[in-house]
């Protein structure tokens, strides 16, 4: 579609936006919303008629892409089937989406709860865990992101949690391996591994493993930085797990459904969790839809004693009919290989490149369409380009880079000192290259900070 310049009608949205909407993590005087006139594909466009490629994926969730006709017609048939039908009854769409999902999903996790999102399938999967354990205790990674809601952002180990962290819940948070940043003086890939495994268990010793329900991890963590985990970490959480009868938690949320090359990151580690929450991409966020993946040794535990929890809307008709459109849809267009071989061919080679051009570019890591890059003041002592949480003045790097980005029409995903490349994951290699091309001269502004 071409866009069709609109002014009138973007400033009457705009207006209405900020007289009624308020915004989710905002200053709400401090914020000016763009206000967005469509989207198609890895594009969206403004009332003025600019157009801006989505690195974004929305908020890592356009999988493939915005209006994908496919899921479109899904979504409109199924409204006018059944638009709605209450949770406890068999409803087709919901029994196929079910399906469709547990075929993907490693091992046994066969049995799906629907929620309505990221959060609330963590908040339910940290529940099955402590029911089926009896224990209270949840340990979770700093540098991790979880969701919004109560349990969900206690969990969560950045400074979205700290306004809202009420240290009663039950967490504990411990290191994960991040060997550009280690906390455990590692030198190596190996190190980092064995030295962040020693840390965790040690954690649940100095805890008392009789009271850990379970570990959460997001595979491969998200916002917090795209930190793909060094090989034998997860298979070792796994052993750790195994050993202390601690229920083990893979968030997928952002990395599930073909954003790592693979239906879901666990794919890459060959590691089964017990419980997994999924959300997102599961159908491209076009109607909101998440939910946990279940073992059949967690589904036991409920077998004859009814599960104490439910949602009005789980397993929604309209949003289970999309996320069957987009698994099918994935699955005959080759969707998870050709993000798989963008991410090895095009993406991970030219940002290296830009590494090796930019000072400012202190790290680059990823995998798919699942990519960031870590900004730096300086190369050599790896300080971040603005401070830990910077807000106001000392975000100003940050935010000229994102600026030039925008401005060179890619719309970019910038959180504290680091750019992620999360584009659609069937982004076409010649948009690809066109986002890459504006971020290297995003890059050199960012460069101007360095020393």
């Amino acid at each position: 579609m071409t866009p069709q310049p609109n002014p009138q009608a973007g400033a009457a949205v705009k207006a209405a936006d900020r007289a009624h909407v308020f915004h989710s993590w905002s200053a709400q005087e401090l914020i000016d919303p763009l206000a967005v006139a469509g989207a198609e594909g890895s594009y969206f466009w403004d009332y003025e008629g600019k157009r801006y490629l989505d690195f974004t994926s929305g908020l890592v969730y356009t999988n493939i892409g915005y209006q994908h006709p496919g899921v479109v017609a899904a979504i409109q048939e199924q409204a006018a089937r059944m638009t709605t039908f209450a949770p406890a009854f068999a409803v087709e769409a919901r029994s196929e989406a079910a399906r469709l999902i547990a075929e993907r999903t490693p091992g046994d996790l066969d049995k799906i709860f629907f929620t309505n999102a990221g959060a609330d399938a963590v908040e339910h999967a940290v529940r099955m865990a402590r029911l089926h354990t009896g224990r209270p205790k949840v340990l979770s990674a700093y540098r991790s992101y979880h969701g919004g809601t109560q349990q969900a952002i206690n969990l969560t180990g950045d400074p979205r949690r700290w306004a809202s962290d009420s240290g009663a819940a039950g967490v504990v948070h411990f290191w994960a391996p991040f060997l550009y940043r280690s906390r455990f003086y590692a030198e190596t890939e190996e190190q980092e591994c064995a030295r962040a495994l020693e840390h965790l268990e040690t954690t649940i010793a100095f805890e008392g493993p009789s009271t850990v329900a379970a570990i959460i991890l997001e595979t491969i963590p998200g916002t917090a930085g795209i930190m793909v985990p060094p090989a034998g970490y997860l298979a070792g959480v796994r052993e750790i797990c195994d050993k202390y009868g601690i229920v083990f938690v893979l968030d997928e949320v952002m990395a599930g459904f073909g954003r790592t090359g693979t239906w879901f990151a666990a794919d890459l580690y060959d590691v089964v969790p017990d419980l997994m929450t999924f959300a997102k991409g599961v159908n491209s966020g076009y109607v909101p839809l998440g939910g946990v993946a279940i073992s059949a040794r967690i589904a036991e535990t409920f077998a004859e004693r009814p599960y104490p929890g439910g949602l009005t809307y789980s397993g929604h008709p309209l949003a289970c009919a999309a996320a069957v459109a987009t698994i099918n849809v994935m699955a005959q267009e080759g969707v998870v290989e050709h993000a798989a071989r963008l991410g090895a061919e095009v993406v991970g080679p030219a940002l290296r490149e830009l590494a090796e051009r930019h000072p400012s570019v202190g790290d680059v890591r990823g995998v798919g369409m699942f990519w960031a890059l870590e900004l730096v003041r300086n190369r050599e002592t790896r300080e971040p380009l603005v401070p830990y949480n910077a807000t106001g003045q000392d975000n100003t790097p940050m935010a000229a880079f994102a600026a030039s980005a925008k401005a060179h029409g890619v719309w970019p995903f910038v959180n504290m000192n680091r750019t992620h490349v999360v584009p659609p994951c069937n982004v076409s290699e010649a948009e690809l290259k066109e986002g890459l091309a504006a971020l290297d001269t995003a890059l050199s502004v960012a460069d101007d900070y360095t020393v």
